[in-house]
């Protein structure tokens, strides 16, 4: 079974069409799917048109209030029922078909994650804002430096093996901006096989991340990471 967890947060404009997208790639794509919207506290009234819809093998989490993009991962990972557990961003930036390359390099190399990764990609950063760009960059130097980690860590879209996705989010703890960052470690750390896809952004938007003040908050996180997270890795393995 796969499971598709799209994380959002007052996505009522899009979120329809994002679910009726991925319902109809999942019935062509896979024999047993599952997609979770987990609203991360939304004050908007995209819970109401999630729950509205027709469709049998969507789910929907909610909670208030808001807590995060890692915190909204998790807990569509601890609600899903997957032996593939997939999630990306609630605009589809990588599109759809990224689910099934994922998939199938999962297969193929019998790896415990993907990921996707601007970086393999000619036009993974096309059209990207220069300003998101530089930040992006600037991240990646950042946390490959003090990590030794190469991926595309704030890419939206990972997958994992069940027991894998489970093993990893319950050792992170970051709830916002370095998340991402954190699973993969964790991943690392705990020894999983990790392969990656090329992608590029396709649907691009306003971000809603301030560069300046949310940048400052990823930096935190990820001294946080460093002191909190490791030390609870070394503590299960």
């Amino acid at each position: 079974m796969i499971t598709l967890i799209i994380p959002a947060y007052n996505e009522n404009l899009i979120i329809e069409y994002t679910v009726k997208k991925a319902d109809e790639f999942l019935s062509k794509t896979f024999k047993s799917y599952e997609i979770i919207v987990v609203d991360d506290g939304s004050t908007d009234d995209m819970k109401n048109t999630v729950s509205n819809m027709d469709i049998d093998n969507l789910k929907i989490v909610s909670y208030n209030p808001n807590m995060g993009k890692g915190y909204a991962v998790r807990q569509g990972i601890f609600a899903s029922q997957g032996d593939y557990i997939f999630f990306t961003d609630a605009d589809l930036a990588y599109g759809i078909d990224v689910i099934k390359k994922g998939y199938r390099k999962m297969k193929r190399e019998n790896s415990d994650v993907v990921i996707g990764s601007r970086k393999l990609s000619k036009e993974g950063y096309k059209n990207y804002p220069f300003i998101r760009l530089v930040a992006s960059k600037i991240f990646s130097f950042i946390t490959g430096t003090i990590s030794g980690l190469s991926y595309d860590t704030q890419c939206g879209f990972k997958g994992f093996r069940r027991e894998a996705a489970f093993s990893i989010f319950e050792n992170c703890v970051i709830d916002r901006f370095a998340f991402d960052f954190e699973a993969m470690l964790v991943a690392k750390r705990m020894g999983f096989k990790i392969s990656e896809i090329g992608v590029s952004v396709i649907n691009h938007r306003d971000s809603k991340v301030n560069i300046l003040k949310d940048s400052i908050k990823m930096f935190r996180d990820i001294i946080k990471v460093r002191i909190v997270t490791e030390s609870r890795i070394k503590g299960h393995l």
